[in-house]
């Protein structure tokens, strides 16, 4: 095998793709890179078993084809370490690759590419093309509320849900949960619904830019393919839960305020709350909403924001992380956030309809 690229033409598709290798591997062709030439078409995959991801590149007509893995951290550190506008000479053969570029030499070892796995992406249940900015837009919306190492694997993940002409995203972590809305060209008889795990998500937002992607949902795989990337994960095992139980219904008692005033309000009061259990109460009044945070060491902080509200005076508990995750998401300038009373969860969302709604549970203080 042998092609010869610039220092930006190798790095790009590998960058795309080292993210998902992990450094510490059982296998350790896990750690390597699958370097693929065909008719002039670089393509090189990562994979940790579950989440595969694939970075294509043209390298010429003048190449070798063949395939080989190399270590996947050491190609990358390489390229990062030659200067802009570098030409990369790749050779492999007899168990080893070397690279060269200018008066720099690198001799690497490899492992056979035949055994290097592949991601078997099983049968597919539909297809659709959707824009890379609005599925990227439903991942920033709702990504901060996967739960990271619950027992409860299902929620370590994201939940998508396909209906007429709607791709629906869901994340909760039991405490908050978070729900958005993109719009997609697809016809599907009855709703096809999937849970990615969480690192598969993360590693999907980084490959996303504004063209329109294919994506591919199964039984047991979801793929999705860009210009010059294809990502596949595996699916999560596992019932989720019926989120539409958990949005709040009926809620009377309705505050519309400034997005910006209100976060910088919490970031304040949060500087003096517990730092374990992060509470801060919510007082509400005619025009007003009060926040006091306070602490073991008898520490208080306390702030008002005026907002719009006419109702019964309400006081509420809530942990000032989960409020200011919300509000760090929401676009647009005001916040609209409905309650029912002190034991209800507070259905949050912009005051602009943007297809995203939260829910955050309250907390006792």
């Amino acid at each position: 095998m042998k092609f010869s690229l610039s220092r930006e033409a190798f790095l790009k598709p590998l960058q795309l793709v080292v993210g998902v290798v992990e450094r510490r591997q059982t296998l350790p062709i896990l750690s390597n890179v699958l370097l693929s030439l065909e008719n002039g078409r670089l393509s090189m995959t990562g994979t940790d078993l579950e989440v595969e991801i694939i970075g294509f590149t043209d390298s010429g007509s003048d190449g070798e084809d063949g395939e080989i893995t190399v270590s996947a951290r050491k190609l990358v550190d390489i390229c990062r370490s030659l200067p802009d506008g570098a030409q990369i000479n790749f050779v492999s053969g007899e168990g080893k690759a070397t690279l060269k570029s200018g008066r720099s030499k690198f001799t690497l070892a490899t492992l056979p590419a035949n055994e290097f796995p592949s991601v078997d992406e099983g049968e597919k249940t539909v297809e659709f093309v959707v824009k890379g900015t609005v599925l990227k837009g439903l991942i920033e919306a709702t990504s901060f509320a996967m739960a990271q190492q619950d027992v409860r694997y299902y929620l370590n993940g994201m939940l998508w849900e396909l209906t007429n002409n709607n791709l629906r995203a869901v994340a909760t972590d039991g405490h908050r949960m978070a729900l958005c809305d993109g719009a997609c060209d697809v016809s599907v008889e009855e709703t096809i619904s999937a849970i990615l795990p969480r690192k598969g998500i993360i590693e999907l937002s980084r490959l996303l830019g504004e063209h329109e992607v294919s994506v591919a949902m199964g039984s047991n795989h979801t793929r999705v393919t860009g210009e010059d990337y294809c990502f596949t994960s595996k699916l999560v095992d596992g019932a989720y839960p019926d989120y539409d139980r958990v949005l709040p219904k009926g809620g009377d008692k309705e505050v519309v305020g400034d997005r910006a005033e209100l976060k910088q309000a919490f970031s304040r009061a949060a500087i003096l709350s517990n730092e374990k259990y992060r509470g801060v109460r919510i007082l509400l009044s005619n025009g007003s909403v009060k926040m006091v945070a306070n602490n073991p060491e008898q520490e208080e902080a306390e702030e008002e924001v005026s907002v719009n509200y006419s109702g019964d005076d309400l006081e509420i508990g809530f942990n000032v992380s989960y409020l200011l995750d919300v509000l760090n998401v929401i676009s647009g300038p005001e916040v609209r956030i409905t309650l029912s009373n002190s034991n209800s969860s507070a259905l949050v969302s912009g005051a602009a309809d943007s297809g995203a709604v939260y829910v955050v549970m309250p907390m006792r203080l």
